[in-house]
């Protein structure tokens, strides 16, 4: 008599089986492609600076044209000078600004809607000499569904806009998503962050278009048409990068030469 397959014990042990080799493929799998994926999102991360800062090269890659033209370094956001001991290639911000030692949490003055930020952030420069010619700024704040992540670079005056772009969002397609169409993002060019005085950061959107003669049009950039909430995210997260709790004292330092 031939041995019964249809048992729940050797159903369950084939089930078993194969779910162990699965696991042990995919894990496989992940540990093998983990250097390619982190490779992607330095090169990501890479691209989205050049962008910001108006950097391109057609006939260099984005290695090439980074290396040659951008220096990272370490900034602690609390001290407004850099940091040291911290290399800039390898030190995770998201990650550190989930650890309690290393974040700074922000309570009533968090206008972003972060709720906390790494104490240690890397800003990157494109220099002649000793001199910044641009500084790209990484910043982030809450939209309408999902946090924006992104660069903003600045003249070396550390007043005019070069360039804004976000590399990570969940923004609605063709609402709140049209922070990435090229036509919106070229509006911030040429902007100015500060009054005269250099006190708040006066930049944001308005609702509707931006009347070139007005009075504060080089503060002000195009609302996105049907997208309130994501507008006033945008608008609330460059504020608080550019202000008093953000970038703002670090900006201070360098247009007085101490840094």
């Amino acid at each position: 008599m031939s041995a019964n397959n249809d048992t729940i014990s050797k159903t369950l042990k084939v089930s078993v089986a194969l779910c162990v080799v699965c696991a042990v493929f995919v894990s496989a799998a992940a540990v093998a492609l983990k250097p390619q994926q982190l490779a992607n999102k330095a090169l990501d991360r890479k691209t989205n600076i050049l962008a910001a800062a108006d950097l391109n090269d057609p006939n260099k890659t984005v290695d090439e044209l980074f290396d040659a033209n951008v220096t990272a370094k370490v900034l602690d956001m609390t001290t407004g000078t850099w940091a040291e001991g911290i290399d800039p290639l390898t030190y995770d911000e998201q990650k550190a600004a989930k650890d309690p030692a290393q974040a700074v949490v922000l309570g009533d003055k968090d206008i972003a809607g972060i709720k906390q930020h790494a104490r240690y952030k890397v800003v990157y420069m494109v220099k002649s000499g000793d001199e910044i010619e641009k500084l790209i700024l990484p910043v982030h704040g809450k939209g309408l569904w999902s946090t924006l992540y992104g660069f903003m670079a600045l003249e070396g005056d550390f007043n005019t806009v070069v360039g804004l772009g976000f590399y990570s969002h969940a923004e609605t397609p063709g609402l709140g998503g049209e922070v990435d169409n090229p036509s919106w993002k070229a509006v911030w060019k040429g902007k100015k962050v500060y009054g005269d005085d250099f006190e708040n950061a006066e930049i944001g959107l308005i609702k509707g278009k931006v009347d070139p003669a007005g009075k504060n049009a080089a503060h002000q950039i195009d609302g996105l048409a049907g997208a309130t909430l994501t507008s006033n995210g945008v608008t609330n997260l460059v504020k608080f990068w550019l202000g008093e709790n953000g970038y703002a004292p670090f900006l201070a330092k360098l247009r007085a030469g101490e840094v």
